[in-house]
């Protein structure tokens, strides 16, 4: 095994035959059946789309390679199988870029993909701790912005210019207006309620396109 002080990785000269899952730290999941790659043991603060980016791989190729469908976080230690590639990371200003941050301090109390309020929830509801203040996870441009949408109340969407976007919703005070430009970080809203449900949490999804993706992957 090659290590360095921000990444460690393992090359394939056959076909491996480790068992486990990719949701174990320290143990290596079995790739498929003759499929050359490396390994990547998960270093402190990445997520899973910094490291597709750093190798330029497609997210859902690396799901797939490492059964993570249902995970919805990934560990400090724990490997991740690079298909296809015998390559190095990349390290460029395009890696060292901004990720997501959190919108929010809070707790989750309805994931990605789980019933909440009879609806298939496509982000994470967070219940706010503290003053409710809602941050730009990325900086980007809002693009949309409706006071009631469609039940979730104050929502604002914004665009990061390069095919990703983030939304929040269920905001009793929106401080930003389609056109503006943010900066990541910024109190963009305040965490409210919508529609019937009276308790006040934020309603964050990330997606790629039109599509929502699992938060999880994106945030530290």
């Amino acid at each position: 095994m090659l290590k360095n002080p921000f990444y460690c990785f393992l090359f394939l000269a056959s076909v491996l035959t480790f068992s486990g899952c990719a949701t174990t730290p320290g143990v290596m999941p079995t790739p498929p059946a003759g499929m050359p790659g490396i390994y990547h043991c998960v270093e402190k603060g990445q997520t899973l789309w910094r490291i597709c980016r750093m190798y330029n791989m497609d997210f859902n190729e690396i799901i797939r390679a490492n059964h993570i469908f249902d995970t919805s976080r990934i560990e400090v230690g724990q490997y991740i199988f690079i298909p296809q590639t015998q390559k190095m990371p990349v390290i460029s200003d395009r890696f060292s870029s901004e990720d997501f941050i959190w919108p929010i301090k809070g707790r989750v109390i309805s994931a990605f993909g789980q019933t909440y309020n009879n609806m298939i929830n496509k982000g994470l509801n967070i219940q706010a701790l503290g003053d409710g203040g809602v941050l730009a996870a990325r900086s980007g441009k809002v693009v949309f912005y409706h006071p009631n949408f469609e039940g979730f109340g104050k929502t604002l969407i914004i665009d990061h210019g390069d095919g990703y976007s983030s939304v929040y919703a269920r905001n009793s005070q929106v401080f930003f207006k389609p056109g503006d430009n943010v900066q990541q970080g910024a109190l963009i809203a305040k965490v409210g309620s919508a529609g019937r449900d009276r308790n006040a949490y934020l309603h964050f999804e990330i997606r790629k396109g039109h599509v929502a993706q699992n938060p999880y992957f994106y945030l530290p």
